[in-house]
């Protein structure tokens, strides 16, 4: 699933990275979504739809999403979903971008089939090629990424 790390956490990651110590003969790549450029290519009308947006994130929506969904109490505690803008402005160069996730389930002011679709949408052209970069995988390689700004899977 497309996501951005820990953004089911209160203060999620703001910083990933993977090194490949075994690499698979046969797929295993890694994509990356640049979230800066999708922004970037919405036309002025969603921004302005999005501009203000919460969304609830939540790390039992995208485990559900796969069949998961038997928690015990604490884990429901420990778990519980948090809230994050749909839309972010990086704190040093200033630029905005769309903050997506797996995790993210609902928009808070809306009904959660309205709000499900229009992530739905918005996932659909975050992930489209242009804003995607695949890496593919060899011995060695060390990649690392920028969650506040980019999705993966």
């Amino acid at each position: 699933l497309w996501h951005s790390d820990s953004s089911f956490r209160p203060i999620p990651a703001k910083f990933s990275l993977l090194s490949a110590r075994v690499v698979n003969p046969k797929g295993g790549n890694t994509e990356f979504a640049d979230m800066r450029a999708a922004y970037d290519a919405l036309d002025d009308e969603t921004k302005a739809e999005v501009e203000d947006l919460v969304c609830e994130h939540s790390l039992m929506y995208s485990r559900g999403s796969l069949g998961f969904t038997e928690y015990t109490d604490d884990e429901k505690a420990m778990f519980k979903p948090v809230l994050q803008r749909l839309v972010r402005t990086h704190p040093v160069h200033r630029r905005k971008s769309l903050y997506l996730s797996s995790h993210a389930g609902k928009i808070v002011s809306m009904s959660v089939p309205e709000g499900r679709l229009l992530l739905r949408d918005l996932n659909e052209h975050a992930t489209q090629a242009e804003f995607v970069y695949v890496h593919k995988w060899k011995l060695h390689d060390l990649v690392m990424w920028d969650n506040r700004q980019t999705m993966h899977r």
